[in-house]
Order: structure tokens, then sequence, then C-alpha cells
């Protein structure tokens, strides 16, 4: 039957308009009322004490006696049976067409749903498709459903435009929306109408749902159209029908008629549901600095339980068909997957920077309304994949991980990573808690001094990772290549124009030297802090900068970071301090000395106690997480390296590589604009070479004695990079301008785009052709021998001998190869040196005392690693106090005759574990303080005040 047909049942319909301050929408909804191509029978309109003319309005459409004014505290529902009581029954089947004041149905509405009601005799509700007011292409709702705690679902999907995709005929749903229903009069008196009690927000729900109950269909007529502009769940206007904010009533009301229809059974998995979810997203909200909305979902749970005789009532009346027809409703209720997927929305949306924005009572998500960058936006109707995979960034980062799993082959698939500055990587995440969190360290000698805090965050990070130690550190230092160049697109992104120069100034900084350099001696520290750098320029920006509230933010965000750095590679610390005081100075905004302070006071604060512990030896500043070894650096580094940004050290390629990056930087010196940002970018390289020469130029002990060499100067390379990716990048626009001006002028923009790229290609291609080159390995062996582990099962030390350059170095080890940290822990001197004179001893065959002081350092087994030397071996095996278990030309293992008597550790310092905790009520406090608020007004104009100081610079 065509939609044109006549209907076969004698159908009656009273409209009833219900209006509250709506004047702005109303003219509209009456005008669409009266033009209906099946005109309704009877019209009533229904004023709730409006101020802003809408009474008038109803009376000149409709006439005064049409109109019934009601107190400006009446709910829908209630406006709604007070036009009931004061109407007879019509004729025929009497149908009551439901309309808001801000909710405007199309021409052919009514028509098509009275024809949808001829097809199913069964149906007691009809709603139409509703689209939005203002965007009428955008879908609001084609039908409603819940989740077994109230979480409103629609299906559809963010700004998900109509087109016709829905068309394809009438659907059952669980409900639809008040604004434009159908319900028929009968079932309507028969299932009670709306629930008084709930004056705004679900009451369509729960009416929907006990029509469901009743044994009637609810249906959504997608051919049906109407525009609503949502007035209220947006606050377009002020709700007087509860004194409750919009956000907690509908979230109570939310909750209350979930509890009030589900069965038994499974109203006691919705109830624990609901309690742990609310206190869950309570928490969200906390930490999201939402604390109006962390109330309103604590309150809305309370109010609904603190008061269970009105959730009994509510189940008595509602009682029948419950149970009969749950089988029914379950298949209409949200699916479990959907929840998951909207707790993915709202994380993808806290780490975008708009934080737990919370959309109950919303029928779609509102769209921002900065623009984005051409190219770059998410398009609101693609999929996922889709929306991934079409951000350059994640090209690039896809592209960078290509190139690195190429590149370390090598170090694929190993039994155990270690090698260079890397201690063999061993253990979980247990083990790394037990060594920060412990007040007297047993490892090595013992030792009461602090653990280093960079432990403490591989900890977490291995206890996100399923407690795998090894793949965090993977994933740090093997994966910092396409770590970084996604942190230089992402944190460049309100700095510079042009997503193909992002591209170019990520890829360039990704493959620097220093990257490679980092990944083949295995310096942790210095990858953290590669991966963490462009984090750090785009937070100063916006300290410098930004917006008061973002300012702030972003200064405790950029504090909270840089301690993380400062952990890893403390050099970071006293160099973004010199360039931030330098810059606060430069461009002084008020409020910008408070911001300052707050991100550099946040790391001594937070790693206060083992940075007092460094003080006591200021060499360790230059040094970062692991092993310090001569073998590791270039102690006559040429100048040519350090201006071409090569530290030096294994895994270098050749320098002809970084000339592309050089001569683009250089050439931003010959232009005639941008002056001062070129002064300043080349001011912050040329500080960073200068600190990388003297951190060259340094010989540092290492912590606990045992080699001494220059510090690698990898840290001070990268910033100076980063001044000069940023000069040329900043200055790109030029490129365009001079490509767009033809002739000579276009083929030197080609040729300086030729040259720039060469340095990420030619990197690129160097580094997947030889390699990772270095003392890194995917395969090391056990730092202690299986024989000597075996056979420490009380915590007996271990000796271990190491010939190297003519110089014989030792390490005391406590029965098993260390875990990531314990390298780092400093050894008190007496101890250490009581060790080294009794070495010394049993090397040249002395004799004496020297094995009894090693016994009483617990000291069982000694260890000669390869070469081993013939001397030093047989000086070992002609001591009466050494019983020889092992010899080859790779290792030689001895015991010592006595029982080792392992020193017993002192008491706890009661004031460690105090600090631990207040250090990690710190950590979390600033988290806080520098996580992502809700967005307002203010902040949908931080992409403006980011770039600002570059405008700044540009201007002069």
């Amino acid at each position: 039957m065509s939609i044109t047909d006549p209907p076969r049942t004698h159908h009656t319909v009273t409209a009833i308009v219900v209006s509250h301050d709506g004047a702005r929408w109303l003219g509209e909804t009456l005008e669409a009322l009266l033009k209906q191509t099946r005109p309704v029978d009877r019209v009533v309109g229904v004023d709730n004490g409006s101020r802003d003319g809408s009474a008038a309005l109803l009376t000149g459409s409709l006439g005064p006696n049409a109109v019934l004014t009601l107190p400006r505290s009446t709910g829908f529902g209630q406006a709604v049976a007070e036009v009931l009581d004061r109407l007879g029954p019509g004729g025929g089947r009497e149908w009551i067409w439901l309309l808001h004041d801000d909710c405007a149905p199309d021409a052919r509405a009514l028509q098509t749903l009275l024809w949808a009601a001829d097809q199913d005799p069964k149906a007691g509700v009809l709603g139409p498709k509703l689209r939005d007011w203002m965007d009428r292409r955008l879908l609001l709702e084609v039908g409603v459903t819940v989740d077994r705690t109230g979480r409103r679902n629609t299906g559809l999907e963010a700004r998900e435009f109509d087109q016709g995709q829905y068309d394809d005929g009438i659907k059952d749903v669980l409900s639809v929306s008040s604004a434009g229903m159908l319900i028929r009069r009968d079932v309507w008196d028969e299932v009670g109408g709306l629930d008084p009690a709930l004056p705004l927000f679900r009451d369509d729900l729960d009416l929907c749902w006990r029509v469901r109950a009743a044994g009637h269909r609810v249906q959504n007529v997608p051919s049906a159209v109407a525009w609503h502009a949502e007035a209220a769940t947006r606050r377009r206007r002020r709700i007087t029908a509860s004194g409750d904010h919009p956000r907690r009533l509908d979230r109570r009301n939310a909750i209350f008629v979930v509890m009030a229809n589900l069965p038994f059974r499974p109203l006691l998995w919705a109830l624990i549901r609901n309690l742990f979810g609310s206190i869950f997203r309570t928490v969200l909200f906390l930490v999201a600095k939402q604390p109006a909305n962390a109330m309103d979902e604590f309150a809305a749970f309370g109010s609904v339980f603190g008061h269970p005789t009105r959730i009994i009532r509510a189940r008595r009346a509602r009682a029948k068909g419950r149970k009969q027809s749950y089988a029914a409703i379950s298949r209409l209720l949200t699916p479990p997957g959907a929840g998951y997927r909207r707790l993915a929305d709202r994380a993808q949306s806290y780490l975008a920077g708009a934080g737990f924005v919370e959309s109950a009572g919303r029928h779609h998500l509102v769209a921002p309304t900065q623009q984005e960058e051409d190219g770059e936006e998410l398009l609101a109707d693609a999929g996922v994949l889709q929306r991934i995979f079409s951000n350059p960034g994640v090209l690039l980062f896809l592209a960078l991980a290509l190139v690195t799993l190429i590149a370390e082959r090598a170090l694929l698939g190993g039994a155990r990573m270690g090698g260079g500055a890397l201690v063999p990587v061993v253990g979980g995440a247990s083990d790394l808690w037990d060594l920060y969190t412990e007040g007297y360290h047993q490892t090595g000698l013992g030792s009461d001094g602090w653990a280093p805090p960079y432990v403490a965050v591989l900890a977490a990070l291995s206890t996100v990772l399923l407690g795998k130690t090894w793949l965090a550190v993977s994933l740090l230092l093997l994966g910092c290549v396409p770590l970084a160049g996604f942190s230089a697109y992402a944190a460049t992104r309100s700095l510079i124009s042009g997503r193909w120069t992002r591209v170019w100034l990520a890829s360039s900084y990704a493959l620097l030297p220093v990257a490679t350099g980092t990944i083949s001696a295995g310096r942790l520290g210095t990858a953290v802090v590669f991966v963490l750098l462009p984090v750090y320029a785009a937070l100063a920006t916006t300290v410098l900068a930004g917006e008061r509230r973002r300012a702030r933010r972003a200064a405790w965000g950029l504090g909270l970071l840089l301690a993380v750095g400062t952990a890893f590679a403390p050099l970071v610390y006293p160099l973004t301090a010199i360039l931030g005081a330098l810059a606060a100075l430069a461009f002084p905004r008020r409020g910008v000395v408070v911001s300052v302070v707050i991100a550099f006071g946040v790391p001594p604060v937070l790693l206060f106690p083992w940075l007092a512990q460094m003080a006591r030896n200021p060499g360790q500043l230059l040094l970062e997480a692991g092993l310090h070894q001569p073998g590791l650096v270039d102690p006559r580094l040429p100048a040519e390296s350090l201006l071409l940004l090569s530290p030096g050290g294994p895994g270098m390629p050749p320098l002809w590589v970084t000339g592309g990056l050089i001569a683009a930087c250089l050439g931003a010196l010959l232009m005639r604009r941008n002056r001062m940002i070129i002064a300043v970018g080349w001011g912050v390289a040329l500080f960073g070479v200068l600190v990388a020469i003297l951190v060259s130029r340094t010989p540092v002990t290492s912590l606990n004695g045992d080699a001494q060499a220059p510090a690698w100067p990898g840290v001070p390379l990268a910033f100076a990079a980063t001044g000069m990716l940023i000069v040329a990048a900043l200055t790109a626009h030029r490129i365009v301008e001079f490509h767009a001006a033809g002739g000579t002028r276009r083929i030197a923009a080609l040729a300086v785009v030729l040259v720039a790229f060469s340095t990420p290609l030619l990197a690129a291609g160097m580094w997947i052709t030889k390699g990772v080159e270095g003392p890194i390995s995917g395969t090391v062996r056990e730092v202690v021998p299986a024989l000597a582990a075996v056979n420490s099962a009380g915590g007996e030390r271990t000796l271990i001998l190491r010939a190297k350059q003519g110089a014989l170095t030792f390490t005391v080890l406590r029965g098993r190869t260390p875990v990531i940290g314990e390298a780092d822990i400093p050894v008190p001197d007496g101890p250490r040196e009581q060790v080294r004179i009794a070495v010394a001893g049993l090397v040249s065959g002395r004799g004496g005392d020297d094995a009894r002081v090693l016994v009483t350092h617990g000291v069982q087994y000694v260890v000669m690693t390869a070469p081993v030397d013939p001397e030093i071996s047989h000086s070992l095996d002609s001591q009466p106090a050494l019983a020889r278990m092992s010899l080859s030309r790779t290792i030689g293992v001895w015991r010592l005759v006595q029982p080792a008597t392992l020193p017993p550790a002192p008491p706890d310092d009661p004031w460690h574990s105090r600090w631990l905790w207040a250090q990690a009520l710190m950590v979390l406090v600033v988290s806080v303080l520098a996580a992502p608020g809700s967005r307002t007004e203010t902040d949908e104009q931080a992409p403006q005040d980011k770039s600002e100081p570059v405008r700044e610079l540009a201007a002069r």
C-alpha cells in the first residue's frame, strides 16, 4: 500500500503543544503543525508559565479557548495529563500527538505516521525521524535505547547526516522521543501516561518501556521527519520544572527508569554496574577537572538509591508484564560492546584535549566549532579506520615504524636484550616496584641510597603492559624513532601550518643521528627525552602565550613531563630551565612568571631526595639512565660532527646525511622576513651546540667509580636540532610563495624542497641498509653464570671481574643479573674501598685476609668474564681460600671455601615510605592539574592563542 492511500481505519488526532519560554522556536512549530497535509482534528496549546511571549503566540495561532495556562514549575507529562483530563475521547481510534515548542514536523509527518499505524494494528507508539533544528541535514534520532546503566544510545555516529540510510522501513525500537510522539489514547490510558515524577528527561523512555511491557509495539517511522532544537538538553533555556541541574536530573532519571523497569535478576546486575560505573565516572570527571559533573554523577546515584521506597513504589506500579516482556525488550537494549566503544570515544576526546565530556541526555555529540586544518579533520561520517588512516600523523608513524622494524631486524626475536648502556633486561614490573620502594637495597654490596625515579616510570609502564619489562623497554628504546616522529608531528600542530611541512619536520627529527645512536648504544634515557622534547616545546609555547587557564594547565603538564625526562637524563632540566628563563624574560606577560615557576618547580619537588643525592656528585648530571662506558663515546669528537648534529659513538650515519637539513636551516637566514623567529631558533640551536661541545669535552666518572669517559652529547644536540627544524619549518611558507612566483624562484623552491627532504630519506635508507650497529643485542648472556646463580639461593653475592684495556674492573652482584636501575644506586665508599683492596690482593696473589674480607661482605663466588687473563686465573688458582668450579677461555668461576656471611640490613627509615606516599600523592595531584579539562568558550579560541608567540615574533 502506498503512503497516499486512504487509511483503512478512521483516526482521530489530538495534537498537544507544550511551551515553556520557547518563543524563538514556537512560531515555526505552530506553522508546521497547521500546514500538515493530514490536518489534526483537535489541537490544544499548553503554556507552562512562559515569560517570553509564548502564551501570546499560542493564543494568536490556536485561539484563546484552545490554550491552557499552567504554573511555571509544571513538567511536560503533567501538562499533557491536564489537557487529557479536560478533553473527552474523540471518535474512532484516537491518537495523541505530542509536540514540544521546539519541534517542527514536516508537512507530511502526521500523514506518514498514520499510514504506519495502519500497517500494524499492534502499534501503540510511533515516532518520526528527528533532525537537528539548526543543521537540517544532521540526524538526531531514529529510535532510542539504553544500556543497563541508563546510558542513552541512538546508534548514530557523531554528526551523522541524513542520506536516507535509515529509510528502509518501519523499525521496532525501545523508545522514541516525546518530541513528535504519536500514541494511541487507549494505550495512554492503559499504562497511565507519562510519569509525573519525571518532569523532564527519560519520561519518554519510561513511557515506551511500559507500553512495550503492556504488549504493544513502539516503532520509529524514518519517512516521517521532524526538526528538534533540543533546547532543554542543550541548555538553551532555563529549566524550572526541577531545581536540579539538567545533567544531574537526566542521570538520576536514567538510573531510576532502569531500576524501575528491569526484572529482579537483571536489576541486581544493573545495580552493581551503576555503583561501580558511577564511581568510575566520578573519578574520571575529577581527573578531567570537571568537579560539577563529578558531583552531579555522584548525587544522581545517591538520590535514587537514597530513597528506596520510591523505587519500590515505581516497581510495583510497573509489575504487570515486566518479566514476560523482558525477553523481547532485552534484545532492544544497547549491546554490551557499545559501552566499550563509548568509553573509547571518551578516551579519544580526553586525549584530544576535550576532556571526558559527558553527553548524557543529548541525542548526538556536539561538533567542535573550531576549523581543522585542511585535510586533517576527522570526518564525522567516516568509520574509525578511515578516520585513523586518513591522518598524516598516523601514516607517518606507520612509515617510521616500518623503517624501524627493518633496521632493527637483528634485535627482534632475541631472548634477552641488553648491551652498551643498557643492562640486560630481566625481571618484571614487580621487581622494579620492589627496587623502587625498598628502603635498603641488598643488590651489590648493599645500599640505602634512593633508587632512581625512572625505575618507577618503567615499573608503571610495565604494569600497564601486563608486567612485561622487556616490552616497556622495547617500546621506549627500540620504538623511539616512530614515537618521536609522531610526537613532533602532533606537538607542532599549533605552531606550524601545512601538514607536509610538519611531516618533513617530524621525519627529519625522528631520523636524526641522535636517534640511531641512541638505539645502537642502548641509551634508554636519551630515547625517552628524545620522544618528549617536541612536547616540551609545545607546552612551553602554551605556557608563554596561551590563555591564562590553559597556560597554567600546560605549566603543570610541562613540569610533570619534565620530571619524567629529568629522571632518565638529568641534563634536560638545566637546559630547559635556562631556555625557559630566557624566554620568560624575552616575552613577559601577566601570569607567565607563576607558570614558569610551576613548570620548573615541579621536577625538583617530585624528585627531591634523588636530586639531593645526585648533588653530592654533580658530574652525574651529565649522564643518563644505564651504564657509563668509555666505548660508547668518542673521546675526540671533531667539531664538524657536532655542527652536523652527530654526537658520535656507535650507530652514526655518515656526516653528509644531515647536510640537507643544515642547508635548509642556513637558507632560512637569507629570509628578510621573520627575523626574530630565525634569531630565536638559531639561538636555541647554538646554545645546544655549545652545551654539546662542553659535555663532549668533560670527563665524568661513573657512579661507582669503575669507568671514566666524556659524557655523550646526544641530549643537547637534540635541543639544537629542534631549534633548527622549527626555524626551517616556520619559514617554509616562503617556499610556497617562491613556487607561486614562477621562473627562477620556482626552480629555487623545488631545489630547497629536494635538499630538505634528502635528510630523512637518506637517513632512513642508510639505517635500513646498515641496520642497527653497536653493542646493543637481542641475545645477551646472563651476567651471573648459571653455576653461581643456582648456588646463590640464600642471597650470596658474586664478584664479577673484567679485564679491559689493561685495567681490571669489578662489580658485585647478588646472585643474579641486576634489574634496570640497580646500577644507578650509589654504593657506600667504605665497603667498596675494602672490596677493592681485597680484589687487588687476590689477583696479585698476595694472600692474607683478602678472602675473609670478601666473605664478610657476602661474596661467595668469583667470576672472570671473557677474555680470561691467564695470569689472573693462575693467581686465583693459587689462593687456598678459593676453589675452582669452572675455567675456560670465555669464563672462569671460583668459590670461596669459607661460607659467606651476609651483613645484616639496617632498620628501615620510616621517612622513606612516608616520602614515597607523599610522592605518589603529589604525582596524582599534578596529573589532575595537568589533565585537559572540558572545553569552554574560551578554550575553543585556544588554537588561535597557541601560535601567538610565533605571530609576535613574526611581527618583529
